[in-house]
């Protein structure tokens, strides 16, 4: 069991003054993992929507300013492919900070780089399957190495299983299918995920349909079997850009 995950009594004192439920825009936590498979992109696209959506939360006003740091394994790079800027917020295509990584081990030491620096925006990372590298002790550097300095860190598992983790959300995200476009129907339409929050210091578990709405972050709240109540219908977050993310 993954004792590290559940909350302090401080956590559980607060859950009753604060949402149960996550929703976008509430400020989100420094150390976050995406499940994914590795051939959709949704992890990555996913990763990036939340990481925008916590650094809007917190109002950083030097979020336009600062890099994004994005560090893949060669594994992960053969899944997905490398990061396609065009396909990028128009905001980030400039300052985006690109390692690629021989090995898992590598590929951690470049992020716990990443987040002890304070003038990158947040760290993004890519990592297939289950390395021996990424054990509990690896994920709790991370964690303690991105509250200590405050740079937010979202690593995406791709093609990986449920393991024990420091990271304080951690979800599980597949692709959904996009609203229709409301002035042209034979457009693409924007990106869409289906969102399992499965282990959280102070939400609930559930499940979402996230949505980029261009400038925020949209969910819908689906009902569980001990939440058979309506939706919930949420369109609260600041700007996450134009996130047609792809990769080559």
């Amino acid at each position: 069991m993954d004792l590290s995950a559940l909350p302090t009594a401080g956590e559980l004192a607060s859950l009753g003054e604060r949402a149960r439920h996550w929703r976008p825009g509430l400020a989100g936590a420094r150390h976050g993992e995406v499940f994914a498979r590795g051939n959709e992109g949704s992890g990555a696209a996913a990763a990036l929507a939340l990481a925008l959506d916590g650094l809007r939360a917190e109002g950083d006003e030097r979020v336009e300013e600062r890099a994004v740091l994005w560090v893949q394994d060669a594994a992960a790079i053969r899944l997905g492919g490398r990061p396609y800027r065009h396909g990028l917020p128009e905001a980030l295509r400039r300052r985006l900070i690109h390692v690629s990584a021989k090995s898992a081990e590598d590929a951690l030491f470049a992020l716990e780089e990443g987040v002890r620096c304070r003038d990158v925006a947040f760290v993004l990372g890519e990592i297939a399957g289950n390395p021996r590298a990424l054990d509990f002790v690896a994920s709790r550097r991370l964690s303690l190495a991105a509250e200590k300095h405050g740079v937010a860190l979202w690593l995406v598992r791709l093609d990986a299983s449920r393991d024990l983790s420091s990271a304080r959300m951690r979800w599980e995200v597949r692709s959904a299918p996009s609203p229709r476009p409301r002035w042209n129907p034979a457009a693409p339409g924007r990106p869409a995920w289906r969102a399992e929050l499965f282990r959280s210091r102070v939400h609930a578990p559930g499940e979402w349909i996230l949505r980029d709405e261009a400038n925020h972050l949209a969910a819908d709240r689906l009902p569980t079997a001990n939440d058979p109540g309506t939706p919930d219908h949420v369109d609260l977050a600041a700007s996450s850009g134009d996130r047609s993310l792809a990769a080559v």
